[in-house]
């Protein structure tokens, strides 16, 4: 048995490298399917091979964590990257990614890219997140600025690399290892959306130790896995204050004596973050009565 883990899944055949860096083409035991487990990225499997180096996967061990979509295993760490400009970043849709890391206990780091384009909407942004407590990246390939700190942040762990088409991701992940050579996406001047580039999620190796996974670019995200009164605890800054509200079960909407709207108007909670909570549990109650 050769012990490996799938980096990538194709029509049924899943690629597997072992620790020496080989390949192997694969497919699912029926046994899996009877069990209603599906192989994912980032699994660590036991294989068995035939010939050619293609070969079954026999066993799936345990997963440290799973993330819905992109549909991916044992990640330790999410970067979520957003550009501060081309496209213009969408904070509502920021915070969807971050209450889908949070629920997976995943440690984030927020990358805002093409810092060259505007300090201001960088120092806009930054005046939003830096009272999450989440840890701040800021990135510019034309400047090779930050690139050095975000190899950092990857050596030696399983990283989910995460945002919109077009906010520079595949252009970041080049510029820290040129040899990965993944196609960067054209911005629409139309639209000024990014073009869909990474066709699947794929697990990319890194010469300097850890994992990397370029996912396809989302333009939503729904919470349907997500309960009301779950939501809270995946806003950082909120966790702190969470029963010290007057009323217990508070959703921090209308209730009185509410310590997260208290800590919004302190200025500890910035009040777009708040927005957005706000907008993303009217979502998911709406969701729950149809």
């Amino acid at each position: 048995m050769i012990k490996g883990i799938i980096t990538k899944g194709i029509g049924g055949f899943y690629y597997i490298q072992d620790e020496d860096g080989k390949m192997y083409e694969c497919r699912a035991r029926g046994k899996f399917r009877k069990e209603k487990i599906t192989p994912l990225v980032g699994d660590r499997v036991s294989i068995s091979i035939s010939y050619d180096d293609k070969g079954m996967i026999e066993k799936i061990e345990n997963r440290e964590t799973k993330l819905i979509r992109p549909p991916v295993a044992n990640v330790d760490q999410a970067v979520i990257v957003f550009a501060v400009k081309r496209p213009n970043p969408n904070i509502l849709l920021l915070d969807r990614f971050l209450v889908m890391a949070e629920r997976e206990n995943l440690d984030i780091v927020i990358c805002f890219n093409k810092v060259d384009l505007s300090e201001e909407e960088l120092n806009n942004l930054k005046e939003i997140y830096d009272k999450t407590g989440y840890k701040l990246l800021e990135t510019s390939t034309k400047l090779n600025s930050g690139v050095e700190e975000f190899k950092h942040i990857l050596k030696d762990k399983i990283t989910v690399f995460a945002g919109p088409s077009g906010v520079g991701k595949s252009s970041l992940l080049n510029a820290t290892q040129p040899n990965l050579q993944l196609k960067t996406g054209e911005i629409s001047l139309k639209n000024k959306r990014g073009k869909h580039t990474t066709r699947h999620v794929e697990l990319l190796k890194l010469d300097f130790g850890g994992w990397v996974l370029d996912t396809p670019g989302f333009s939503s995200l729904d919470l349907d896995f997500v309960e009301e009164l779950d939501l809270q605890y995946y806003f950082k800054e909120f966790e702190p204050l969470i029963g010290s509200c007057k009323y217990t079960g508070c959703k921090h909407i209308n209730e009185p004596e509410c310590a997260i709207k208290e800590a919004i108007k302190n200025g500890k909670i910035s009040e777009s973050r708040y927005n957005n909570y706000v907008n993303l549990l009217d979502e998911i109650e709406k969701n729950r009565r149809y």
